[in-house]
């Protein structure tokens, strides 16, 4: 863990540096813009993200000191814990819980979400979406949670006057030194096409890494009326199994590069234990599966996963509710 962080953020350092010291031509800084968009979406799956779950070491500070990477990538770690750790892993794919799948109209990912014309070809547009991902996190996201106080359809914790402050000096660090700074030295276009660039980049793999996981032909939806208790009939674990898919397990490159999240079941199942040690879990939560006669998603490749997402989504825009048929046929 702690020699990945190393590599990840110093060469992230290195690619900054190198774009406000050096004198580059345009295509050296535009792949440079490419490599830390890249560079982000890594250090948010390895670093940052077993730290806010507090599996990235035992010490609690130094948890709480990685998780803060997020801020650095321009989200903030404090709404993130909730988004991520309460809602989505206790509501996993559950529609109008789970802020995750928490995006229609602009695509539809599950059955029961409302279907509109557009999504008949939200296969694709579905890569720009994924693509301005990261500016509409980065701009819009986080003050909608903190102004209205509610991450969806959740209530959000209370901020301490520290969690403000937290939120409000890495929002000004992050218009500094990715804004600021560099229109000083680029001037405002060159410094725009990168920008676009680089958060393109990092939001296109940060969503498709992470729609691999739920987002496929085996795993299950549910959906909760919010006036209710927000309980789930299946047992939590199984829920879990049922509704997340590895991926590319055997790839020891793409495990490295995504932090362990192709071993979505195995993170699911023991969030608190750090990524490195997936690997070695899955066997053990594979045979107990078939013990007890429950599926074990996962998808051989990478792009297999990739292939059965789009199919997904292919099928979900094609494919409006029953009921809405009925009414639109009436």
């Amino acid at each position: 863990m702690f020699s990945k962080s190393i590599i990840l953020i110093s060469t992230a350092i290195i690619g900054y540096c190198l774009l406000m010291f050096a004198h580059l031509s345009v295509l050296p800084a535009l792949l440079i813009c490419i490599w830390l968009g890249y560079n982000f979406a890594c250090i948010g799956f390895a670093v940052m993200h077993d730290a806010n779950h507090g599996s990235y070491s035992t010490k609690p500070w130094l948890n709480d000191l990685m998780g803060l990477s997020a801020n650095f990538l321009g989200a903030s770690s404090y709404f993130w814990k909730q988004k991520h750790n309460i809602l989505h892993h206790t509501y996993t794919n559950v529609d109008g819980l789970d802020d995750d799948i928490a995006k229609s109209p602009i695509i539809r990912q599950c059955e029961s979400q409302k279907w509109v014309p557009a999504h008949k070809i939200q296969h694709i547009y579905l890569l720009p979406v994924y693509a301005l991902s990261s500016i509409f996190w980065l701009f819009f996201m986080d003050f909608t949670k903190y102004f209205t106080g509610k991450i969806y359809t959740t209530e959000a914790w209370k901020m301490s006057a520290k969690n403000k402050a937290i939120f409000w000096l890495t929002k000004i660090g992050y218009v500094t030194f990715y804004m600021v700074l560099p229109i000083m030295v680029w001037g405002f276009l060159p410094w725009l096409v990168g920008f676009l660039l680089l958060n393109a980049t990092m939001g296109l793999t940060l969503s498709l890494v992470f729609q691999l996981a739920h987002v496929v032909e085996n795993t299950e939806f549910e959906t909760v009326a919010l006036d209710e208790t927000k309980h789930l009939e299946t047992a939590w674990a199984e829920h879990q199994i049922k509704t997340t898919s590895n991926f590319a397990m055997n790839n020891k490159v793409i495990s490295w590069f995504v932090g362990g999240l192709n071993f979505q079941v195995e993170h699911h199942l023991f969030p608190k234990v750090s990524h490195i040690h997936y690997p070695a879990i899955s066997k053990i939560v594979a045979q107990k599966c078939k013990e007890f006669n429950l599926p074990y998603n996962y998808y051989p490749t990478m792009f297999g996963a990739l292939a059965s997402h789009f199919r997904v989504m292919k099928w979900l825009g094609n494919h409006p509710p029953v009921a809405q048929q009925q009414n639109q046929a009436a």
